[in-house]
């Protein structure tokens, strides 16, 4: 049975490996890159490049966009927007929910259906096991198409509303972003003095971290039990034990001479909330103060 047509706007490097996984998948691909260069070792094996976004828009229903944002994402395809007609536009380009809302309404203006997507994988991992796709939109459209999208990762869909796929994206990125950030921080402290290095401190901190992630399922059932009045989170800490942590850990990182702000940041709010007549630091306690800071 012939695979469906597919083309790909944009050769980063995320774009190329969308783009290799459906050459590679037998999909009849068509690419086009503004550096049209980039677009050399796809051809080869068997992609069809585009001389205009135009060309590549009319080459096949379904219209991958992968680029480096929305105001360049919107200026590429504008050109190209009546060719849109009849067809699915998946914007694989990062953004916000606003962002995808108002995409679908510009696509819906010139005829054509909206999904918005979020990428969860690095280039390399791009149609294996440890890939998967965010996506919103309209379920016929989705649905369409998933065999397709499969391709990319596991397509995991979020619903109707086309915000979705991008806030669960940046949901999820910003996790990632605070990981690695906590990670660097904790280099810096554990190797301050010299007596160590990075590579030993990590393998303590792997597994450290690896036992301390088991605890999210139950944080997160403490988070979606909050509005019921009666619920006692399960897991729960004295907020002084706390701020007595978080003190410590800005005292040491200057000591050290490395930057203490987020834990002065934390321990100024904890000590707001023990001022405030709170005594216990929980997860739902925490997401809501979070949802309120503005």
């Amino acid at each position: 049975m012939a695979k469906a047509a597919v083309t790909v706007i944009g050769l980063g490097e995320m774009g190329r490996a969308l783009a290799d996984a459906l050459v590679t998948a037998g999909h009849p691909t068509t690419v086009w890159n503004r550096s049209a260069a980039k677009a050399d070792d796809l051809v080869a094996r068997g992609a069809v490049r585009a001389a205009t976004v135009e060309e590549a828009v009319l080459a096949g229903p379904l219209v991958l966009v992968c680029l480096l944002d929305d105001d360049i994402a919107r200026a590429t395809l504008r050109p190209a927007a009546d060719a849109l007609r009849g067809r699915t536009l998946v914007n694989l380009t990062n953004g916000t929910p606003a962002q995808a809302r108002e995409a679908e309404s510009w696509a819906a203006d010139h005829g054509a259906a909206y999904l918005d997507g979020g990428i969860m994988a690095i280039p390399s991992t791009i149609a294996t096991p440890e890939a998967f796709v965010l996506y919103s939109g309209r379920k016929a459209d989705f649905a369409a198409h998933r065999e397709t999208l499969e391709v990319l990762g596991a397509a995991r869909y979020l619903g109707a509303d086309t915000g979705m796929a991008p806030l669960y994206d940046l949901a999820l990125l910003s996790a990632m972003d605070m990981m690695f950030e906590g990670f660097f921080h904790s280099v810096a402290l554990a190797t301050s003095h010299g007596d160590g290095d990075a590579a030993g401190f990590t393998e303590l901190l792997v597994p450290w971290l690896t036992s301390m992630l088991r605890l999210l399922p139950t944080l997160a059932a403490d988070v979606d039990s909050d509005a019921d009045a009666d619920a006692e989170p399960v897991f729960a800490q004295g907020l002084d034990v706390v701020l007595a942590g978080a003190r410590n850990m800005a005292r040491a990182s200057r000591d050290a001479g490395v930057r203490a702000d987020h834990f002065e940041r934390s321990a100024a709010a904890l000590e707001e909330q023990l001022a405030e007549g709170l005594t216990t630091y929980t997860a739902p306690g925490v997401v809501r103060r979070l949802r309120t800071s503005g």
